[in-house]
């Protein structure tokens, strides 16, 4: 028989808008039924209306962890990647969303962590401590992120260059990054846009890639990176 242990939760002295800020956020009971709910009826709608279509399922990792990175031209990004995992995982899907976009107001805060599940991290000089907390968070508690490494969307629909963050957290692991190339997002929900238009989008998915072999610094970081961003620019030619 193991010992039992007390394992106090991360965020336990955290209140409001900080709480859905942190990187150590723990789910709740209501958070995970309000995220059931919402897939439930979120699933059905897309099909609807953005009608999606998906190549390349069979590249998404049957076990946790792994990363999901694409292009970022809309909103409507995260949510059609999250709508490709089984809804059992709710719990462990985390969108990385831009803390000043989604998280500096209490209202848009409590629904992109409660309904979302998202995690705020900084656009700009993210901390060495903050990314350290997502790569073990991603290792320790196998968990799915789902990242933009271009860092914001686009304003054109073009894809920029990917920042190194993504590097930082995968480097010398045996994480699965799948490469995503989100085809019409743009079209259907640029930004700027209150909803989004019924047109169709696509999705293709890549096969997952590991970068064990890439050193732990700024040399390999930028590797990384650049690997990434050459596969999804692969899949959005095919």
């Amino acid at each position: 028989m193991n010992d039992w242990t007390l394992d106090p939760a991360h965020d336990r002295d955290l209140l409001g808008i900080e709480r859905h800020r942190s990187l150590v956020r723990e789910n709740g009971l209501a958070s995970s039924v309000l995220r059931f709910v919402m897939w439930s009826l979120l699933r059905p709608a897309l099909n609807i209306w953005h009608r999606p279509r998906i190549n390349g399922r069979e590249h998404l990792p049957k076990s946790r962890p792994f990363i999901l990175v694409s292009n970022h031209t809309s909103h409507l990004d995260g949510i059609l990647l999250a709508s490709l995992l089984p809804t059992s995982w709710r719990d462990h899907v985390f969108p990385v969303a831009a803390s000043d976009t989604f998280f500096e107001k209490r209202s848009a805060a409590a629904f992109a962590a409660r309904f979302l599940n998202a995690l705020a991290i900084r656009r700009r000089g993210a901390h060495n401590h903050d990314l350290e907390e997502m790569r073990k968070r991603l290792t320790r508690d196998k968990e799915v992120f789902i990242i933009f490494p271009e860092g914001t969307r686009s304003r054109t629909g073009e894809m920029s260059a990917f920042r190194s963050g993504i590097g930082r957290l995968v480097a010398k692991t045996s994480v699965p990054v799948v490469p995503c190339y989100l085809e019409g997002c743009f079209r259907a929900w640029p930004p700027g846009r209150h909803f989004s238009k019924p047109l169709s989008v696509g999705i293709s998915i890549g096969p997952p890639m590991t970068f064990e072999d890439c050193s732990d610094d700024r040399a390999g970081w930028d590797s990384i990176a650049k690997r990434l961003q050459a596969a999804v620019v692969d899949l959005a030619a095919c």
